[in-house]
């Protein structure tokens, strides 16, 4: 998603919900991104993965967006690259992480329509898959599904489930995509990775 793309409107049906817009982060928004990040894990770690993954190779510009309303950063979600290892090599996958709403704007489908915005432009941009490990009930409803089912192996921290292991196949996804996802550097500082 380009800074020139129309930016995706989410209107919560709600009464007295705010208007929401979906956009590509610029630089000015990274502040409130670290503020929104940190907020909602009640860690600086994220806010720091966050930075650390735009300093890396693996950033994907279009693929940082912001959910805001009244010119206020309220929602942030990033789709970066991660290695998976096949038996032919290595080559690069899109992963979700992470995902961060204010904890004032949760439960209000903001998080949802942030995954549904940087996934489909990830799917515009030809990506096969995006991979994650999170709640399967929350993104399950988004159309993610098991990793392993297809053959796709991600190394859990030891209280997630397997099911948090998951994969959302996009329209160029080919069944041939299998291996295990290595996480990038930026990762390191969560030592179960």
């Amino acid at each position: 998603m380009s800074e020139t793309s129309p930016a995706f409107r989410h209107d919560d049906d709600r009464p007295g919900s705010e208007s929401v817009r979906y956009r590509t982060e610029r630089p000015e928004d990274r502040p409130a991104i670290s503020e929104v990040v940190e907020a909602a894990f009640g860690s600086s770690a994220e806010a720091e993965l966050v930075e650390d993954i735009r300093q890396s190779e693996y950033f994907i510009p279009d693929l940082s967006v912001v959910a805001e309303t009244d010119a206020r950063v309220i929602g942030h979600v990033m789709v970066s690259y991660a290695m998976l290892h096949t038996q032919g090599g290595e080559r690069r996958i899109a992963m979700l992480s992470p995902l961060a709403v204010d904890p004032a704007f949760q439960r209000r489908g903001i998080g949802s329509a942030l995954v549904r915005k940087v996934t489909a432009e990830a799917d515009a941009r030809g990506e096969p898959l995006v991979v994650l490990e999170g709640s399967p009930k929350f993104y399950g409803r988004l159309g993610f599904e098991h990793s392993l089912l297809y053959g796709i192996e991600i190394t859990l921290p030891s209280w997630a489930p397997p099911e948090a292991a998951q994969v959302l196949r996009l329209s160029n996804h080919e069944p041939s995509i299998r291996g295990r996802v290595k996480y990038p550097p930026a990762f390191d500082r969560f030592a179960e990775h």
